[in-house]
């Protein structure tokens, strides 16, 4: 699957819970179209203990988000914007759809 956000990336949630939210994308996976948000789409997360006597914990965690509920927002022109691409002298670069610049 093409996916036009990376690693790194501003993106805003334009739907569920935390619809409306932004942040920075800490892992993108191509092959389920999904991308992981810096404290966001948390869940809890139940860890067995692992040594005799250990108490077990519950830890909130990031889940992934499908990549088609969120939006890329431009460093240049700082609003939510679609992706577009530009191939120039071999080279492809992405580029925002609102002020034309490359992202």
């Amino acid at each position: 699957m093409n996916m036009k956000v990376k690693k790194g990336d501003k993106v805003i949630i334009t739907a569920g819970k935390d619809r409306g939210k932004s942040g920075k994308i800490m892992q993108a996976i191509p092959s389920d179209g999904a991308v992981v948000v810096q404290s966001l789409n948390m869940r809890k997360v139940h860890i067995r203990p692992k040594k005799q006597g250990e108490k077990g914990q519950i830890i909130s965690k990031e889940s992934p988000l499908d990549v088609s509920n969120v939006m890329l927002i431009c460093p240049q022109c700082s609003k939510p914007t679609r992706v577009g691409y530009q191939v120039s002298k071999g080279s492809k670069s992405r580029v925002c759809k609102k002020c034309k610049e490359t992202i």
